[in-house]
């Protein structure tokens, strides 16, 4: 399978790049272009630096979670590598914002008590205390040895 190239003519090649350039034009005004120039190619949150094919793997956050709002001093954004971006999303999640649905669910207060019944636990029961009692004062002598003559 050789697939021939189609030389372009002139009125085509300059339609493509115009196109490529309008392109780049736009990609430059984005707030993700706009970001790297402003800020220093690190995570902002592990620290780790990005450069060359793996400055990709930068993303840019927005801090109040509103993908709207993207000031033109980037004061609403921070680099984040991939998984510091996405762990940043998931302890957003997982203190109850909901994804913008608009309702968040109320989760019913729960009702199990880890201590309810401590005390029961450590208090030992009439009949282990009579048997501590009488191990006590055998241990100490005081109790007389069983009469073998005795039935």
């Amino acid at each position: 399978m050789t697939s021939k190239k189609k030389s372009l003519s002139p009125e085509e090649q300059a339609r493509v790049l115009g196109e490529l350039r309008r392109d780049v034009e736009t990609r430059q005004k984005s707030y993700r272009e706009r970001a790297l120039q402003m800020f220093p190619h690190l995570c902002a949150s592990c620290g780790r630096e990005f450069d060359g094919k793996r400055l990709r793997e930068l993303t840019v956050h927005h801090k109040d979670h509103n993908h709207d709002n993207n000031p033109p001093d980037g004061s609403n954004w921070e680099l984040l590598c991939m998984y510091c971006h996405d762990h940043e999303h998931e302890k957003y999640l997982m203190a109850g914002h909901s994804g913008g649905s608009g309702g968040e669910i109320q989760l019913a207060p729960s009702i199990f008590s880890p201590f309810a019944a401590l005390d029961s636990l450590l208090k030992p029961a009439p009949d282990e205390a009579k048997i501590e009692e009488t191990a006590r004062t055998t241990n100490e002598g005081t109790a007389s040895p069983p009469d073998p003559s005795k039935p």
